[in-house]
């Protein structure tokens, strides 16, 4: 076992000119640094990962430009609490699955759009919302009225057990993850918490949408305000879990490419007690239960097609109150929290979104 604490093999990928480039351990030990601590200094990572900031700021550089990796800012814990959450299941014609989903990619309610092996549906969306009728606005006035779309089916989350701001790449050993959440990122989260959002709190969200790790003195710029006034507000925004931040990877860097989504069906009583099984599953991305006569709705990143059988059986064998009823398989991310993907997953642009 190495400095990072990783035993497996570093993933290569492809870069802009076509070489194959090896993402090292270092880089895996700094993006699951940054997994725990977004907005974290150099300075502070760089006895952690035994190198010094000005490699740790470089190595980052190349992994954003690459669009192997990126941090923003995405609704936090208190979203489920105040806004809506749905996953929209879209069925199309064969021929304008590639179309269709660059269309709704520009729609700001859709903040993920994934292509999915054809079956029941051919696209999956994530959609965020204030409220309800946001959703049914969307839904009935945005999406259904395309004419490459022949069915919708919207279901909604009562319970988001976890979501992507959680999902960890595995690379630190126990030791280091203590001393990072030892560390404060430099934001000051005392005082009283956010109730609302303001225009300062907007604009700032606006930009760390795009880039979660845009210096104080920047975003203050951007939003005609001073850098302690940007790093107090944005304290009070994750203290108050109204925004989370992210670092997002390419499938070049998690060594998972493959994403499958289980629905299924379990007693309602039964639903609070499956979901730490469930949750506790290796690379379990996104659970949440839902309505809908499949009222489990599950997210697992694995390696190859082969383990989607795996997982399955490892989650009927621990849960036989649960019937899987629907297995989708994604065969790529068009746009993931607002960030646009090429083939590859890697990040290719942006659309903004406003879920708040």
């Amino acid at each position: 076992m190495n400095r990072a604490g990783n035993c497996r093999k570093p993933p290569s990928y492809e870069g802009h000119l076509s070489e194959s480039v090896t993402v090292s351990e270092l880089d895996l030990a700094l993006v699951h640094a940054l997994q725990v601590r977004p907005r974290a200094a150099w300075t502070d990572l760089a006895p952690l990962l035994g190198t010094s900031a000005v490699t740790l700021a470089r190595r980052w550089e190349r992994l954003t430009e690459e669009g192997l990796a990126w941090i923003s800012a995405v609704p936090g814990p208190a979203f489920s609490r105040s806004g809506c959450t749905a996953f929209v299941f879209v069925r199309c014609a064969p021929a304008a699955r590639e179309s269709l989903a660059g269309r709704v990619a520009r729609l700001r309610e859709a903040v993920t759009v994934e292509l999915i092996t054809p079956g029941r549906a051919d696209l999956m969306l994530d959609v965020l919302a204030p409220d309800l009728a946001a959703v049914h606005r969307f839904v009935d006035e945005e999406l259904a009225v395309l004419p490459e779309v022949l069915d919708v089916e919207c279901v909604f989350a009562t319970s988001l057990y976890t979501e992507g701001s959680r999902w960890r790449l595995g690379s630190l050993d126990a030791s280091q993850l203590s001393v990072l959440g030892r560390r404060p990122d430099g934001v000051d989260g005392v005082g009283s918490h956010v109730t609302s959002l303001g225009v300062l709190d907007r604009a700032l969200l606006d930009a760390l949408m795009r880039d979660g790790r845009s210096r104080f003195a920047d975003l203050a710029d951007l939003t005609g305000s001073s850098p302690a006034t940007v790093r107090r507000r944005l304290g009070r925004l994750t203290a108050s879990e109204v925004v989370a931040l992210r670092c997002d990877v390419a499938p070049a860097v998690s060594g998972m490419p493959v994403s499958v989504t289980f629905r299924g069906r379990a007693a309602v009583g039964d639903v609070n007690r499956l979901h730490r099984t469930l949750a506790a599953l290796p690379a379990c991305r996104l659970l949440a239960a839902v309505t809908g006569s499949a009222n489990v709705l599950a997210t697992y990143w694995l390696r190859d097609i082969g383990s989607v059988q795996q997982r399955e059986t490892a989650i009927c064998a621990q849960l036989p109150g649960l019937d899987v009823t629907e297995r989708v398989v994604g065969i790529r991310t068009v746009k993931r929290m607002g960030h646009l993907l090429d083939a590859k997953g890697r990040r290719a642009g942006f659309r903004p979104i406003r879920p708040w």
